[in-house]
């Protein structure tokens, strides 16, 4: 294998005979690159190469699902990437177009251990990536992504003989009658299928249709160009759009799907925008009277609720706060047998008799679409009331390079650990905890917490708050963090604030 370079450039002679790739694509739990700038399409090449050799070494049999989302370059990035599976030796399982769901769920449908799913999520144009994993329901993190990062950068892949292509037409059907068998609704929930012109328009409504929805589409035909908003549930863009289109609509909800497909945002029948952890505490309460002893797992940027909330109280939910990111807490939610893993991202994973425990936004929707059939002709609005009130905010991300944002995160952490161990007060009160397990979240004795961690996929520190106080609470704990962001020059603008 050609030991890649990270310095070629476009529209020469160099760039079209040698593999570009540049050291920051291999990210905590997947790779992402801007195509062009940061890898070539030999590139993508040599990545199928390491991928194929990695999966060799650690002894997994070399069948690899792929697919591709819906942007201008992913199938050539897809089949730039087949070549170097199939020089290592790789059998390739081709599903064509497809979500991430669909990737995994063909994992277990074609008996393949490995995936290798072209997308960059809801990331800009430009950008490029692949998800991968070689142990069905899991997606790689940080070791097996960091160890494929030695094979790729350092030009030790190996070619082998035997490498071969199955072309799977049939894929997209199979996997709805799957997701969709034995749901039912009992009456037809009026839904917005919101997919903001991204892959999700080919499988979502459908998918809602079969299980006897109402489905109203929204930004279903499939654009690569995104000429509205990049499809993505979390961004307050896609999530007025979607509570615009409720009001106009007398929907009973509105369920949006991001570009791949894997997470699911939802606003309420009065036009709410409902974040997901809050939207995991609603259905955390729905199955644990199904299920006894439930148990879930959530990220450090979800809400308190998941612990002080009556319901869960009473029915003795457990709870446990992980990292963020989709294979961390895939994995985690793995390791303890949970019955479910939310994040606030609108990642949702369920693990049998429910789901497969990949994270995948259609069953996601299923399952909040059942919870309001079950819910005795309560509206999710209703339901949503319900909960104990709190003021948090969105997922915030102030720019900072990728060389710097740990060493900036790690500060902040040494900081407040430092104050909790001393028993300082901060905003006046005392801490009554401090988790670092990603970053740092800070809890105060009301309640009202903060947290500051590094983006795992963007050139970003990731910001979110939260006060079952008040919002004035909420927001003195975001000046609090944002002032001791604004001291380092790394830290940049925010995406958006609160």
């Amino acid at each position: 294998m050609q030991k890649p370079r990270s310095d070629l450039k476009p529209n020469t002679a160099d760039y079209e005979n040698l593999p570009l790739v540049t050291a920051n694509g291999f990210r905590e739990y997947d790779a992402r690159w801007l195509f062009g700038k940061e890898i070539n399409l030999l590139g993508i090449q040599a990545l199928g190469l390491g991928l194929g050799t990695y999966l060799h070494d650690i002894g997994v049999k070399p069948k690899v699902v792929t697919g591709h989302d819906y942007r201008s370059y992913s199938l050539s990035i897809k089949q730039a990437l087949t070549i170097g599976l199939m020089q290592a030796g790789c059998e390739v399982h081709d599903i064509g177009l497809a979500l991430s769901p669909v990737a995994y769920y063909a994992q277990f449908a074609l008996d393949c251990p490995a995936v290798a799913m072209v997308t960059a999520s809801h990331n800009e144009n430009g950008w490029t990536g692949v998800k991968m994993g070689a142990q069905r329901p899991l997606t790689f993190g940080p070791d097996e992504i960091n160890a494929i990062k030695k094979i790729v950068l350092e030009g030790l892949g190996r070619e082998r003989p035997g490498g071969s292509y199955i072309s799977v037409p049939d894929m997209r059907e199979t996997y709805l009658t799957a997701v969709t068998k034995g749901h039912k609704l009992s009456r037809p929930i009026k839904v917005i299928a919101a997919c903001g012109n991204g892959t999700a328009g080919a499988f979502a409504p459908e998918a809602l249709r079969r299980i006897g929805a109402e489905v109203i589409g929204m930004d279903t035909d499939l654009d690569f160009t995104f000429p509205k908003y990049n499809p993505n549930p979390e961004d307050l863009h896609m999530l007025h759009a979607m509570s615009d289109a409720v009001k106009a609509q007398g929907a009973d909800v509105c369920l949006g799907f991001d570009g791949d497909g894997d997470r699911c945002g939802v606003v309420d029948d009065q036009g709410r925008e409902i974040f997901a952890d809050k939207i995991g505490v609603m259905l955390a309460r729905d199955l644990s009277a199904q299920h006894k002893n439930a148990q879930f797992v959530v990220d450090v940027k979800s809400t308190g609720l998941y612990l002080t909330d009556p319901v869960l109280k009473e029915r003795g939910v457990k709870t446990d706060y992980w990292k963020t990111g989709h294979s961390y807490i895939k994995r985690r939610t793995a390791e303890l047998k949970a019955l479910a893993g939310f994040e606030k991202s609108g990642h949702f994973f369920f693990n049998p008799p429910i789901g497969h425990g990949y994270d995948d936004g259609i069953v996601a929707g299923i399952q909040v679409l059942e919870m309001l059939d079950r819910a005795g002709g309560k509206k999710l609005s209703a339901l949503y009331d319900g909960l104990p009130k709190t003021y948090g905010s969105p997922t915030m991300a102030p720019e900072c390079p990728d060389d710097k944002k740990y060493a900036v995160t790690d500060t902040l952490v040494k900081t407040f650990s430092d104050m909790a161990a001393k028993g300082e007060k901060l905003l006046g009160q005392a801490i009554a905890s401090v988790v670092t397990v990603n970053g740092v979240r800070v809890t105060l004795e009301d309640g009202t917490w903060g947290l500051v961690r590094a983006s795992s996929n963007k050139p970003s520190l990731v910001v979110v708050v939260e006060s079952p106080v008040s919002e004035e609470k909420m927001r003195a704990m975001f000046a609090e963090i944002d002032g001791r962001l604004s001291k380092f020059p790394e830290v940049g603008e925010y995406d958006q604030k609160i």
